[in-house]
This record gives C-alpha cells, sequence and structure tokens, in this order.
C-alpha cells in the first residue's frame, strides 16, 4: 500500500464508511427531551456519549498539532457535567464542534506534509497515524454505544 492509498483509507475511516454507522445519522432526529435520558443500566445518555465523543476528539485533534496544548484531567474532563444538555443551542454546538475537529482531522492525515510516521515532538512515542486510528476507533465504539441507547429508548428507525 502507498502513502497516498493509507491517507485515503484514513480518511474513509474517519468519515465514518464501511463498517461504521454514520455520526450525523446516529445523532439526527434524537427528540429534545430524549437527549439527557439514561436508560436503565446505562451509565449515560445521548448527550453524555455525544459530548464525551466531542471532546476526546478535539483533545486526540489538539494534541496532535499544538505543543501546548493541555488536556483535560482525566476522566471528569472527558465527560459533561450534565447528563442532559443545558439547551438545544448546547446540543448544536457540540455536534457542529464534533464535525469541525473530524474535518480538521481529516485535512491533516490527507496533508501530503503531515508525516504519519512521525514520532509527535511532544510526545510519549505517539505519530498521527496512531493518532487518527486512535480517533476513528474511540468515536466507533460510542457511535455503537449511542445507536444502542436510541434503540433501547424506541427512536432509532
Amino acid at each position: 500500500m502507498n502513502e497516498k492509498s493509507l491517507r485515503e483509507h484514513l480518511v474513509d475511516v474517519l468519515s465514518g464508511h464501511g463498517a461504521h454507522i454514520d455520526w450525523k445519522a446516529t445523532f439526527a432526529g434524537v427528540p429534545p427531551k430524549m437527549r439527557g435520558v439514561r436508560p436503565s443500566g446505562l451509565p449515560y445518555s445521548l448527550w453524555e456519549l455525544l459530548e464525551h465523543m466531542r471532546i476526546a476528539q478535539w483533545d486526540i485533534l489538539e494534541f496532535s498539532r499544538d505543543a501546548k496544548h493541555v488536556s483535560p484531567e482525566w476522566p471528569a474532563g472527558y465527560w459533561p457535567a450534565t447528563q442532559a444538555p443545558p439547551s438545544t443551542q448546547a446540543w448544536e454546538k457540540s455536534l457542529k464542534s464534533f464535525e469541525k475537529d473530524l474535518a480538521a482531522m481529516r485535512k491533516l492525515v490527507s496533508n501530503s506534509k503531515t508525516d504519519l510516521f512521525a514520532k509527535i515532538p511532544h510526545g510519549t512515542g505517539q505519530t498521527i497515524l496512531r493518532e487518527a486510528i486512535l480517533v476513528a476507533d474511540h468515536n466507533s465504539y460510542h457511535l455503537g454505544q449511542a445507536l444502542a441507547v436510541r434503540r433501547i429508548l424506541g427512536i432509532w428507525k
């Protein structure tokens, strides 16, 4: 596999193609009153999953491109403070931020000037390739959880 092909595969998996469910479809059409509901037996709501995904993805992206970035405190800093979004605007803002950061990660990976294999100078051995795979993996895992929440709540087709 050549480098161009690898970049294309990474962008594809970051875009939610292949085995992954589309993130937009997962969070589209969720009734506002259901966004903060934790199904019986589960410790998270759709809002908590969305915000966790957004925060983690943002952190990975910023770590990948900014030596001065400071990650949130683990684990509290990676989850929202509330079970439900404080407003419809907060929900929409989270979706838009997630989309913007995902596009930035795809752009970073697709840029031929980005060395996918070089160790990130301010890291402990991580590479952009590893961070892109981490974003795809983390998003895929939690999108599966979000879909399960929607099914349990009866709000999935």
